[in-house]
């Protein structure tokens, strides 16, 4: 890549308010706090002692995309913690996929990209939450489900016979279970040895996590008393060379795209926009949605929930609306309000005004997968529509990096996959 070419960022058109929401949640950050211990600690003993009806398997179910929980009061959540054994079915898989901290789509590039944000490329596999207490550890996919119960070398995650530490404490990681080397990446750190880190920016989580995980063993290969490899995830800061490291880069994982972390954000749980995904055939394998037979669809299809008033609307709060069905339509179709339907979109496509959906030209085809728990998210639909027609590309990232205040500190690299 020429350095003539990098001179000015490309100035796309705008087709969401994401970095207005960006900024809202930083706000919000400061404004108020949630009590962040009382939040893990509950966490924790639900994670730990729910009944073995969530451990059944199930079938595979497509990653979430959940509206921000910002708005959940302090009681809300307590209530959510208190009751979340009794939760089945897709209410049980909803309560956990909020506890996770879910990355928006990236359909617009924020601003500051290189001073005020992280990126790495995520590996492949089950997104997870792992507990160690008591001296067991427990990994639990995003549905609630068990995915596997172990032995390990995190604090007080095995019965060792010089069982140190305190049996109240517990740690809480954010992984990526890797099959191809049986790893677990360590993408994120919600709590250590009974602290909790949900109300620390990112860049205290990160360099706490690089700390701590290391010490401990968990990174060894495995062991009688360590049955799964820990690993971290080369993370960069997103200058050109570290975007290059983390996009074109060689690591020991599938890589499944790029995530961004704002340096800034707390731990939300719920979907963010100071966490976003990024992906292009050069990183991952899985960049245009498929059907239920694995095939591209001719038409981009989207899954959008129906609402008492007969629209049909994404899952970000407050949720974007797509269209308004026929009630008469709804009645002969036997639906019902929150059943989770899935659309093509016609030739007539999308319409964005000003950063606002205005028309979407969608056609019925019928239920989705009962497995689903939520609708897809505004920037989900919007990432998938753009790859399909003008995708947001890593030349784009580079030259919003490449701006004047920076292009004379920065190194000329090729990003080549």
């Amino acid at each position: 890549m020429a350095p003539h070419d990098l001179r000015r960022a490309y100035k796309r058109p705008a087709i969401s308010d994401q970095q207005r929401r960006r900024e809202l949640s930083l706000k919000r950050q400061e404004q108020g706090r949630r009590d962040a211990q009382l939040q893990a600690r509950r966490l924790a003993s639900t994670l730990l002692s729910l009944p073995p009806e969530h451990e059944q398997p199930s079938e595979p179910e497509p990653e979430p995309d959940l509206g921000s929980s910002s708005k959940e009061s302090d009681s809300d959540f307590e209530f959510d913690l208190r009751n979340a054994s009794k939760l089945r079915g897709t209410e049980g898989r909803k309560w956990f996929a909020r506890q996770l901290m879910l990355p928006e789509w990236m359909i617009d590039v924020p601003h500051r990209l290189p001073h005020d944000w992280y990126v790495f490329a995520r590996p492949s596999g089950k997104r997870c939450f792992v507990v160690s207490s008591d001296g067991t550890t427990i990994s639990r996919q995003r549905n609630g489900t068990v995915l596997h119960r172990f032995p390990s070398a995190l604090p007080n995650g095995a019965r060792t016979r010089d069982g140190s530490g305190s049996a109240q404490s517990y740690s809480i990681l954010d992984c990526i279970f890797h099959e191809m080397d049986q790893t677990y990446y360590v993408i994120d750190m919600v709590c250590w040895r009974g602290y909790s880190l949900y109300d620390c920016t990112a860049e205290f989580r990160f360099f706490w996590l690089n700390s701590k995980l290391a010490e401990t063993g968990a990174c060894e290969p495995p062991s009688h008393y360590h049955k799964y490899r820990f690993s971290l995830v080369p993370v960069h800061t997103c200058d050109q060379s570290g975007l290059h490291a983390a996009y074109a880069g060689g690591v020991p994982y599938v890589k499944d795209g790029l995530l961004f972390y704002n340096k800034h954000a707390h731990y939300q749980p719920g979907n963010t926009p100071l966490a976003l995904v990024w992906k292009d055939e050069n990183c991952s394998q899985y960049v245009i949605d498929t059907d239920n037979k694995g095939q591209v669809p001719s038409h981009q299809q989207v899954v959008l929930e129906l609402q008492d008033d007969g629209k049909v609307t994404t899952s970000d709060d407050p949720p974007v609306v797509f269209s308004c069905l026929d009630l008469d339509f709804i009645q002969k179709s036997g639906l019902h309000s929150g059943n989770l339907l899935r659309f093509a979109i016609g030739d007539g496509g999308l319409s964005v005004v000003d950063g606002k959906l205005e028309k979407a030209d969608l056609h019925y085809l019928g239920k989705s997968n009962r497995a689903r728990a939520f609708a897809d998210s505004y920037s989900k639909v919007m990432f998938q529509n753009m790859v399909r027609g003008s995708p947001l590309k890593i030349d784009d990232l580079v030259a919003s990096i490449n701006t004047p205040d920076d292009e004379g500190n920065r190194p000329d690299v090729d990003m080549v996959g």
